[in-house]
């Protein structure tokens, strides 16, 4: 069980299984999203008394908190007991491009020169981080949800405004990496 946990798994079961589990969303009545659980929680910690977006029955969306819960304690498993010690296979041409940028690879998904405790200490690695989260937070919040939720809930209902958000961050992915991201790095 350990060995077919530990490898990713192809898209003709993973596909599947994601349908499946939309369909039960679907026929719970539910919809699928991460950020609508930051919403829950500042709904359960009283913000509706304050701000008229919080002031909903928090309780029908008990489920996603319980989700993100998951999320993290499955994140945290997969990291500590079923990672692969084998270095990332990636193409040339990728670590190339990054050494361009000054980024060298270890064999890690996540490059140490940027995921680490002493660039988050730094003035770019803190301006980064605080007007990165404004612009997620703000950017879900103007877009009516995450992305998770707008391509895999929202396109599976067949809703045209996650088709255009999910279009907007496709968009705003390419321009990030072709545009910006050389100018940070």
């Amino acid at each position: 069980m350990i060995e077919l946990l530990s490898k990713p798994w192809p898209w003709y079961v993973a596909g599947p299984l994601l349908a499946l589990v939309m369909l039960l969303l679907l026929w719970a009545g539910g919809n699928f999203g991460v950020s609508a659980t930051l919403r829950s929680l500042c709904a359960m910690s009283g913000a509706g008394k304050r701000y008229r977006f919080f002031d909903f029955n928090w309780k029908n969306q008990q489920w996603n908190l319980v989700f993100v819960l998951g999320a993290i304690l499955g994140g945290f498993i997969a990291s500590r007991f079923l990672s692969n010690p084998a270095p990332l296979a990636l193409s040339t041409a990728t670590i190339q491009d990054l050494a361009t940028l000054g980024i060298s690879f270890e064999g890690s998904l996540a490059p140490k020169q940027l995921f680490n405790w002493q660039s988050l200490t730094t003035l770019r690695g803190g301006f980064i981080l605080i007007i990165g989260g404004f612009l997620v937070g703000f950017g879900t919040r103007w877009a009516g949800g995450c992305t998770s939720g707008h391509a895999i809930s929202g396109l599976s209902n067949l809703q045209l405004p996650s088709l255009i958000a999910v279009i907007g961050f496709f968009i705003g992915g390419l321009f990030m990496t072709f545009l910006l991201f050389p100018l940070i790095f």
